[in-house]
């Protein structure tokens, strides 16, 4: 039991240093994402969180980007 509430503390306070946020995306688009996310086990949190950090740490990838351009 001890254990258990242990895990349950560590993953409340886990949960109160992440922010909550809400996207729209084209939705053909998702769609395919949670397909390979499926096949891969990744997730859509995953990628924000790794773009993310190489967006503000990475020069190249914030060019690559900032500057692409996507038509649906």
């Amino acid at each position: 039991m001890y254990h258990h509430n242990k895990q349950i503390k560590i993953m409340s306070q886990f949960k109160k240093d992440m922010t909550l946020t809400s996207v729209k995306i084209e939705k053909d688009l998702f769609q395919e994402f949670k397909v390979e996310c499926v096949k891969r086990k990744f997730s859509f949190q995953k990628l924000a969180e790794r773009c993310i950090h190489s967006y503000l740490n990475d020069e190249e990838f914030r060019r690559m980007i900032t500057n692409k351009n996507i038509e649906f």
